[in-house]
C-alpha cells in the first residue's frame, strides 16, 4: 500500500515572517517609494539625528491573533520613521494606551521597533504599506498593496474580528472580501464608527474612526468611543 504524505500546515509565525520580508522589499509603487526616500533625506527637525526606516512597513503582532486591526498607511514621520505601525506618532500615542488597558498590548507607549512592546491576540496592518503624500494613496497604489494584505490574512488562521480604522481601511478590506468571493457587493456594508457586520465567512467586521490627530484633536473621536470598539472586539473574539 502506497503511503500518501500530507504536507504539514505552514507555521503561521514563519509564514508571517516571510510576508514581512516581502513587504519590506516591495517596489511596486514608484511615487510612494520616491516620497518615502525624500522624507528620509530631509527629516523633520525633531528627528534630524535619527535614521528613517523609509521602507514599506510590514504588519506586526501575535501570529495567533483573533483580532486584526487594519489602518490606512504609515505616518510620514511615524511608522515611516520607526518601521512599525502606529509607532512614534500621535495616532499611536492615542491608540496604544487603550490597547494596553484592554490587554492587547504589553506596553502603553510605542516608541520604536526595539522598545519591547508586544501585541497579544492582535495583529496590526494597513491597506497601504508606504507613507503616501497627504495621506492619500491612489486607487492603483491601494490595489498594488492588496497582495500583501491578502497574504497576511491567509496566514492569520485564528482571526475572528477585523477592526478597520477609517473608511479607506474599510474599503480596502471590503475590496479584499470582494476579490475572494466572500461578499457580492461592497454597498451592503456601510462604514461608520461602531459599525458592525457579521460576514458570510463567519468573521465580524467592526468600524472605527481613525485615531489621527485630525479626529482626536477635534473631538470627533475620543478615548471612550475608541475603547468601546475594542471592548466589543474582545467580546466577539471570545477573549
Amino acid at each position: 500500500m502506497r503511503i500518501v504524505r500530507v504536507p504539514a500546515t505552514p507555521n503561521p509565525a514563519e509564514a508571517l515572517l516571510r510576508i514581512q520580508e516581502q513587504i519590506i522589499e516591495c517596489e511596486l509603487c514608484p511615487r510612494l517609494r520616491l516620497y518615502c526616500a525624500g522624507l528620509a533625506e530631509t527629516r523633520r527637525r525633531a528627528y534630524q539625528d535619527q535614521v528613517y526606516w523609509s521602507r514599506p512597513v510590514p504588519g506586526f503582532g501575535d501570529p495567533r491573533a483573533r483580532v486584526l486591526i487594519l489602518g490606512l498607511a504609515p505616518g510620514a514621520h511615524g511608522a515611516n520613521r520607526t518601521g512599525r505601525p502606529f509607532t512614534g506618532d500621535g495616532s499611536g500615542d492615542f491608540m496604544y494606551p487603550i490597547l494596553h488597558e484592554l490587554g492587547f498590548a504589553t506596553k502603553p507607549k510605542a516608541i520604536s521597533r526595539d522598545d519591547g512592546l508586544r501585541l497579544k491576540q492582535a495583529w496590526i496592518a494597513s491597506v497601504v504599506r508606504c507613507a503616501p503624500p497627504g495621506d492619500k494613496p491612489t486607487p492603483q497604489e491601494i490595489r498594488n498593496c492588496s497582495v500583501h494584505l491578502t497574504r497576511e490574512i491567509a496566514a492569520l488562521h485564528k482571526v475572528r474580528v477585523v477592526v478597520c480604522l477609517g473608511k479607506i481601511a474599510w474599503d480596502g478590506y471590503l475590496a479584499h472580501l470582494l476579490g475572494e468571493g466572500t461578499i457580492e457587493r461592497r454597498s451592503a456594508y456601510t462604514f461608520g464608527h461602531g459599525a458592525e457586520y457579521k460576514l458570510p465567512n463567519g468573521l465580524t467586521l467592526l468600524g472605527s474612526y481613525h485615531p489621527s490627530l485630525r479626529n482626536t484633536n477635534t473631538g470627533r473621536l475620543d478615548a471612550t468611543m475608541f475603547a468601546r470598539v475594542f471592548v466589543r472586539a474582545r467580546e466577539l473574539a471570545g477573549l
